[in-house]
C-alpha cells in the first residue's frame, strides 16, 4: 500500500498516558488544518475523555498491542505512527515491526538499549525495503543529545571530531512513570538474560562499532574540567548509544574515534565536589536498588506509577539547559546551547513526540529509511520546528 493513500496522516498510540495527553494537547494546537490525526488506545472510554478535553474531532481506533492483526491494520491505515505506550521491551516490538512492513514511519520515546537494539536486528532491512523511518527516541531521550552534537558538527564544517560533551546546566523537572517502568522492566530483563546485559551501558550497543577506538573511549564524566566539578549524567549511558549510532548511520561523519559523554555540572569549590559526589552517589544508589527485588519492591511504593505524573504547577515550573561542546580534529570548537521552558519528562518530551510526528508526515526529509536516529531521519527540520515552539537550538563557537 502506497503510504500516500492512507485514512490518516498521524496516529498518537497511549493518548490517554500521562505524556500521551501532553502530546495529544500539542498535536491539538500546534498541527495545521487539514492534518488527519487519529488517537488509539485499548479504552474507547478513555479516549473518548481525551477527545472531549482537547475539543477535537479526531477519529478513535480501538487496538491492543498484543493482538497482531489490529496492529498491523493500524499500520497500514496511517502514515505515521506515534507511541507513547511502553516499556517499549513489552508493548512496542509488534507496534514497530507493523510499521516497518507496512512502509508506515515511526516515532517513540524509548529510552531502552536492549528494545533498540533488538528493532535494529528485526526492522532496519525491513524498513529499508519499505521506506518507513522507523526513529526510537524522539523525546528529551535523545533529541537534545542527538540533534546538539549534529548541529554542531554541521557548524564545525562536517569534520571529524575528536570529543563531544553534554553538559547539564540547569535541569528542573520530574521523571515520568513511564521512564521508570521503562528501567525497571530493562533491569528485569538484563537480570536474566547476559546477551542484553551486555548491551546496556555499551556505546556501540547500537551499531557494529567503528574499526578503531581509543582506549578508555567514553569516560566516566566524574572529575573537575575548567575548574568545575562534575558527575555522570544518568541518562547519558544511553545517549551516547544513539548519538554513536547517528555516527554510523552516516558512514562515521564525526570521525570513528569520537569519545562522547554526558555530564552535571555541579559547581566549583568544596560546594561543587559535594554535589557532584551526592549527584553520582544518588543516580548509582537508584539504580543498584532497582537491581534488587526487595529495594525494588519499597522503590514501587513511592515512586510514579506508569501512567501518572506530578501536578500541573509542578510541570509549569519544569525547564532544562544544556550545552553540547564539539571538538574538532581542525577549526574551532562548537557549542549547542539546547534549552526549554517545559519540564524535560512531561511537557517537553511531549511536544518533542509532537513535532517529530509532523515532521515525519509533513517535512521533506532525508531519503533515508530503516531504524534511525531523530538528527538522520530529521535533523535540522526538527529543531526548526521546536524553535517555533520556545525551544533553544543556539550554535557558535566556543569561546
Amino acid at each position: 500500500m502506497n503510504p500516500n493513500d492512507r485514512d490518516h496522516d498521524i496516529v498518537l498510540l497511549g493518548a490517554t498516558g500521562f505524556v500521551g495527553r501532553f502530546t495529544a494537547r500539542h498535536l491539538a494546537r500546534s498541527a495545521p488544518d487539514g492534518v488527519r490525526i487519529a488517537i488509539a488506545g485499548r479504552s474507547l472510554s478513555r479516549l473518548q475523555d481525551v477527545k472531549r478535553e482537547l475539543g477535537v474531532d479526531w477519529p478513535i481506533v480501538e487496538v491492543d498491542t498484543a493482538d497482531d492483526g489490529a496492529v498491523d491494520r493500524l499500520a497500514a491505515s496511517t502514515r505515521v505512527v506515534a507511541t507513547t505506550v511502553g516499556p517499549y521491551l513489552r508493548y512496542g516490538m509488534g507496534v514497530a515491526a507493523a510499521c516497518a512492513r507496512a512502509g508506515t514511519s515511526y516515532a517513540d520515546l524509548s529510552g531502552e538499549s536492549v528494545f533498540v537494539a533488538r528493532s535494529i536486528d528485526r526492522n532496519h532491512e525491513a524498513a529499508q525495503r519499505s521506506g518507513a523511518k522507523i526513529v526510537h527516541s524522539c523525546g528529551f531521550d535523545s533529541i537534545p543529545s542527538d540533534l546538539g552534537v549534529g548541529l554542531a558538527h554541521a557548524a564545525a564544517g562536517g569534520v571529524p571530531i575528536v570529543a563531544a560533551t553534554l553538559r547539564v546546566r540547569s535541569l528542573r523537572g520530574g521523571i515520568s512513570g513511564g521512564t521508570i517502568d521503562s528501567l525497571r522492566q530493562q533491569i528485569k530483563e538484563t537480570a536474566t538474560d547476559a546477551s542484553a546485559r551486555r548491551l546496556v551501558g555499551h556505546p556501540y550497543a547500537l551499531t557494529p562499532g567503528p574499526s578503531v577506538r581509543l582506549p578508555g573511549h567514553t569516560g566516566s564524566g566524574w572529575g573537575r574540567e575548567r575548574g568545575t566539578w562534575q558527575a555522570p549524567f544518568v541518562m547519558g549511558a544511553y545517549n551516547q548509544q544513539i548519538v554513536q549510532r547517528s555516527n554510523c548511520l552516516t558512514d562515521w561523519s564525526y570521525g570513528q574515534l569520537m569519545r562522547y559523554r554526558e555530564v552535571v555540572a555541579t559547581g566549583r569549590g568544596v560546594a561543587g565536589f559535594a554535589r557532584a559526589g551526592a549527584v553520582g552517589l544518588a543516580t548509582a544508589g537508584f539504580v543498584g536498588a532497582l537491581w534488587f527485588a526487595p529495594t525494588r519492591a519499597i522503590l514501587d511504593r513511592v515512586l510514579p506509577a506508569p501512567g501518572t505524573g506530578p501536578g500541573p504547577e509542578a510541570i509549569a515550573r519544569g525547564r532544562f539547559v544544556l550545552d553540547v561542546d564539539v571538538y574538532p580534529v581542525e577549526g574551532s570548537p562548537m557549542r549547542t546551547r539546547v534549552a526549554a521552558p517545559y519540564d524535560p519528562g512531561y511537557g517537553g518530551t511531549g511536544v518533542m513526540l509532537a513535532e517529530s510526528a509532523l515532521s515525519l508526515a509533513l517535512d521533506e526529509l532525508p531519503d533515508r529509511a530503516g531504524v534511525l536516529t531523530p538528527m538522520v531521519a530529521m535533523g535540522g527540520k526538527l529543531a526548526d520546528r521546536l524553535r517555533a515552539h520556545g525551544f533553544t537550538w543556539d550554535v557558535a563557537p566556543l569561546s
